[in-house]
């Protein structure tokens, strides 16, 4: 593509400018002011508008497997709903493969998946079920495929005992690796939500009780000391929900602890635990883990964006509720865990966050954008607008209001936890690697066309 975008209010890495932004081929050529256009060139008057660089979510689960059932979003789907969002580049978290299975296993089989289906670019987390030697080599080995980062749960079928744990952070140091954790307390949630059965408090209301804060904080906790004591192992915490879990952050950071990072979700910024009282089954919509919490704790959340929190990802988790989340409509525990959200986290968070004054501008593409590229080692290909740089760019419209509804939205899935949320602000353009995919509301991307991104190790968890 050669396109001229001219008089953006352009945000970039130190200063926010009205300017114009030149797109030769997959790149971007030049970044000023007045530039002047050159024959050939598609001109794309921004006046008005604001431009950022496309969106990174580093939090997807496509095609995931959960046993008895899979999300409804395969590659085509859920790319397809993130770049009508603004997002340009995910980063999926595949999940578990079978017993005993070698960690490059769900990397070929993930690589498979998006072949040939992805509309924007992508990555993939490693993910740990099962530690031996053999593990530890191929995490490295792997890095050097493009493959940076691993995950590791404290809870579910192929969580890792703490030994394991241990021994994964003090590689992940020794190799400049990147480990999210999923933090929960298993046994105490275990107990739980077997006595809840029990007791036949099965109604969606109780899902939250069955994983309480404690849960959640105190393995986020637990990790913080952990990776402390490999020597401050880069360790990224997904998903927060809590205010407890962010006063621990906060508190290692003032120690002085190095490689600790964050993340939250949309969901956990404007959703709160009265979502489960909704009549009948209708609580299973927001069915998630760790759950919706309280309003207090959504608050310290925002305080948190500020500048605590490094990242604002989705957890994208679908399931169709009239087929898949009603399968706990007698008993909550039955119910597969997860939410969409692909498509709504850049248009959310800039009407909630940037138009309500929460949170700046440059703040809202360091959460979306350059954060994640810079965690996830994509810096500078990816996040910024910079010549040299990826073409990834996103023109939002500040002025557009939009009634969010599944109806208008394209995620493969049969309702939003947002349905009926007015936003202010939306993506007008989407342009990934030079191509115009959303132009003025018109799709024109194709399946396939997304890349694999090998990753480099990020120098923001350099030794």
């Amino acid at each position: 593509m050669q396109a001229l975008i001219k008089g953006a209010l352009v945000v970039g890495e130190n200063q926010e400018a009205i300017g114009d932004v030149r797109i030769a081929g997959e790149r971007i050529a030049a970044v000023g002011q007045e530039l002047t256009p050159e024959q050939g060139e598609e001109i794309i008057d921004a006046k008005g508008k604001i431009l950022i660089p496309g969106g990174i979510d580093g939090h997807t689960h496509l095609c995931l497997d959960v046993g008895f059932t899979q999300v409804s979003d395969d590659f085509y789907t859920g790319t397809l709903a993130a770049a009508w969002g603004g997002t340009t580049t995910i980063v999926d978290h595949p999940g578990f493969g079978p017993a005993g299975c070698p960690l490059d296993h769900q990397i070929h089989t993930y690589h498979a998946l998006a072949q040939g289906k992805a509309v924007i670019d992508y990555g993939f987390h490693g993910v740990i079920q099962h530690l031996d030697g053999q593990t530890l080599a191929q995490m490295s080995a792997l890095a050097e495929e493009g493959i940076p980062s691993y995950k590791v749960y404290l809870t579910y079928d192929y969580k890792l005992s703490d030994s394991e744990v241990y021994q994964v952070l003090v590689q992940a140091r020794k190799e400049r690796l990147l480990i999210a954790v999923h933090p929960e307390n298993d046994g105490i949630i275990g107990y739980l939500r077997g006595q809840m059965v029990r007791e036949g408090k099965t109604a969606p209301s109780y899902h939250p009780l069955s994983r309480p804060v404690a849960c959640e904080a105190e393995a986020i906790n637990r990790m913080i000391l952990w990776a402390n004591l490999a020597d401050d192992a880069p360790l990224y915490i997904v998903h927060l929900s809590n205010e407890r879990g962010l006063t621990f952050i906060r508190d290692a950071r003032r120690r002085g602890q190095q490689g600790l990072y964050v993340e939250t979700c949309p969901q956990y910024l404007l959703l709160d635990d009265r979502c489960y009282d909704q009549p009948g089954a209708e609580g299973l919509k927001y069915l998630m883990c760790p759950p919706l919490r309280s309003v207090q704790d959504r608050e310290g959340l925002w305080e948190g964006l500020v500048e605590d929190i490094d990242i604002v990802a989705t957890d994208h988790c679908p399931f169709f509720f009239e087929t898949q989340k009603l399968r706990g409509k007698d008993d909550f525990t039955q119910c597969p865990s997860g939410a969409p959200g692909i498509e709504e986290r850049i248009p959310l968070l800039f009407s909630e966050g940037v138009m309500k004054k929460r949170i700046s501008l440059r703040r809202f593409v360091d959460l979306c954008s350059t954060n994640p590229a810079k965690l996830f080692g994509m810096y500078p290909q990816k996040g910024v607008i910079r010549p040299g740089s990826d073409a990834d760019l996103v023109i939002i419209d500040p002025a557009v209001k939009k009634v969010l509804t599944q109806k208008q939205l394209h995620a493969r899935v049969d309702y939003s936890a947002y349905e009926g949320w007015e936003v202010q602000g939306y993506p007008e353009w989407v342009i990934s690697r030079g191509e115009v995919l959303i132009r003025q509301g018109v799709f024109s991307g194709k399946p396939g066309r997304g890349k694999f991104i090998p990753r480099q190790r990020p120098p923001a968890v350099e030794a």
